[in-house]
């Protein structure tokens, strides 16, 4: 009735007033309301239909699997502890223990977007018989373009309530800042569990604000459990200072486990050219390659290179800078798996000789499995990410067997070394071992040697949050985007080809991010630039993109326009 609707509306009125009059903080109430009207206003008509899914807790049991292979499956999940810190072997159990350490509904934070989508996959398969109405979301920069979903499940992806959800911390970072959303985001995660899986690749910025929303997530009693295979004792011990010792399971592997994981040989070459009889020998015993470099061009420059002396060898090149269509069907082609699991006989699933040259997106969470390595040296934390895409299938067959991995000397010029530090890169290379086993029982010791303090941005007089514990935001209030948090995003651009300029202005959302090709930029910023539809894309030649080598930043800058393709 109209007199219950001024009732509320003098309720809500003097809510406000107090809450404005108060001390510092967010206001839950607010974060509801938004939540609502987003879930409201983005279903419509299912709102109610969707309601009866959300806030659900996953059956987890099958996670309680045991395998001798795993040691981890075979360790009690069960402590008073709130928090979690797993350090371990890639292969040793990681996923499966965290998932145990759970109780409520889950966030589960990768990297890359590359692993945020296999995981993706990977836990909506396994869970899926004891689960048969999961909601299991994934979030990340592209998350609405991933196929087999339908509409109001794509739409669902950014609101409350999922069961599990899959995505980068950045989704998550305006509960630092914050920024517009931040109550309801606080909502949603409050009193669950959020895990923290390769805690160790982010760096500068990123790193800063990951361990700043460990504190908040703190703050408002979520279980926060992190995995990694290698962290530096620093970061190591940060994390322990903020979460408090008593609070947390540490796990780690005894030295005789580590043992029954080692399966590297590591070899030390000069240069590229040093590698090149290593990779014929390897194709004439019908093995499968990986090679990795740490910037774009040179993975072109090397696969254009690997195609004229292989024609008849499958080569895949995989890299960020493919439309987005693109890299997920060259992703599945990796994977060699079809939707249902089963193997196509590709590159990882492949029973012949083929080789696969990507970039550092293959480090983290992508399993795959090949038989040899060339790389350049990386950090070494990276490296040794980047290994276990080596030998990586554990059965009683393989354990106690090694496979070669062979690293390219850095060069000593510090552009050279981009998008890493050249001191660091030599002080890794420097440390591994030259034709001998790389063991498990010494990682943590080289790691503390190569990072041995860890540089830490101040963000604190950007955050809400303080170390002191306190908001430092009125209430009902938020801010605009911060600083930092456009730092992240900042040099990262979307290109468009100019044939498909007027498609792009018709299509949808979905189909204008498939279509996008991410660039940096200082690349591009010359260029033609369509400013009023989607994330105003550069424009770049046709000439400058193939679906098989991606997009060439020297053409874009080099080629001209077909006028007949211009709409501007």
């Amino acid at each position: 009735s109209k007199k219950e609707a001024a009732e509320n509306y003098k309720k809500a009125l003097h809510y406000c007033e107090a809450e404005i009059n108060q001390q510092h903080g967010y206001s839950k109430w607010r974060g509801l309301l938004n939540a609502a009207d987003y879930f409201a206003s983005a279903l419509e008509d299912s709102t109610a239909q969707s309601l009866e899914r959300i806030f659900k807790i996953p059956d987890l049991t099958y996670f309680n699997r045991t395998h001798s292979l795993y040691p981890l499956s075979l360790m009690s999940a069960k402590s008073d502890k709130r928090h979690t810190i797993v350090v371990a072997s890639t292969g040793a159990g990681k996923t499966d223990y965290l998932f145990r350490r759970t109780k409520k509904r889950i966030f589960y934070t990768l990297p890359y977007q590359a692993s945020i989508n296999a995981m993706f996959k990977r836990v909506g398969n396994d869970l899926l018989d004891k689960n048969p109405d999961l909601d299991i979301r994934l979030l990340h920069s592209a998350s609405k373009v991933v196929t087999g979903k339908n509409e109001e499940e794509k739409v669902l992806q950014g609101l409350i309530g999922s069961s599990i959800k899959v995505l980068t911390p950045h989704q998550i970072a305006a509960i630092v800042f914050g920024t517009g959303g931040y109550e309801s985001i606080l909502l949603d995660l409050k009193d669950n569990d959020i895990i923290l899986d390769e805690i160790h690749t982010y760096t500068g910025v990123s790193r800063a604000i990951v361990l700043k929303i460990v504190e908040v997530l703190n703050n408002i009693r979520c279980r926060i459990h992190i995995g990694t295979a290698t962290m530096p004792s620093d970061l190591y011990n940060k994390i322990i200072k903020i979460l408090g010792k008593d609070d947390i399971l540490e796990i780690k592997l005894s030295n005789g486990e580590l043992t029954k994981f080692n399966r590297h040989i590591t070899h030390k070459l000069e240069n590229w050219e040093d590698s090149q009889p290593i990779i014929s020998k390897a194709i004439s015993r019908n093995e499968k390659v990986l090679i990795v470099a740490n910037r774009v061009k040179k993975a072109q420059d090397w696969y254009s290179e690997l195609k004229e002396i292989y024609p008849k060898i499958p080569i895949l090149l995989l890299h960020s800078r493919f439309k987005r269509g693109d890299r997920n069907r060259k992703e599945k082609d990796l994977l060699g798996l079809d939707d249902n699991g089963k193997s196509l006989n590709k590159f990882n699933t492949s029973s012949e000789a083929c080789i696969v040259v990507s970039t550092q997106v293959v480090e983290v969470s992508i399993d795959i499995s090949f038989d040899l390595m060339i790389t350049e040296t990386a950090p070494l934390d990276s490296m040794i990410q980047r290994f276990g895409r080596v030998n990586r299938k554990r059965n009683r067959e393989t354990t106690g067997k090694y496979k070669p991995v062979y690293v390219l000397k850095p060069s000593e010029d510090k552009k050279e070394a981009l998008p890493y530090d050249v001191k660091v890169l030599k002080r890794s290379y420097d440390i591994l071992p030259n034709n001998e086993v790389l063991k498990e029982t010494e990682l943590q010791e080289k790691i503390d040697t190569v990072f041995s303090e860890i540089d830490l941005m101040d963000i604190e007089t950007h955050s809400v949050y303080k170390e002191s514990k306190k908001w430092t935001i009125d209430k009902l209030t938020h801010r605009k985007k911060s600083i930092l948090f456009e730092l992240l995003e900042i040099d990262s651009v979307s290109c468009i080809l100019e044939s498909d300029e007027e498609s792009y202005i018709n299509a949808n959302f979905e189909e204008r991010m498939m279509m996008e090709i991410p660039a940096r930029y200082w690349q591009v910023k010359a260029l033609l630039q369509l400013k009023d539809y989607g994330n105003s894309p550069f424009i770049v030649p046709d000439n400058s993109y193939s679906e098989e080598i991606g997009f060439d930043v020297n053409k874009a800058r080099e080629g001209e326009y077909n006028i007949e393709n211009s709409f501007l």
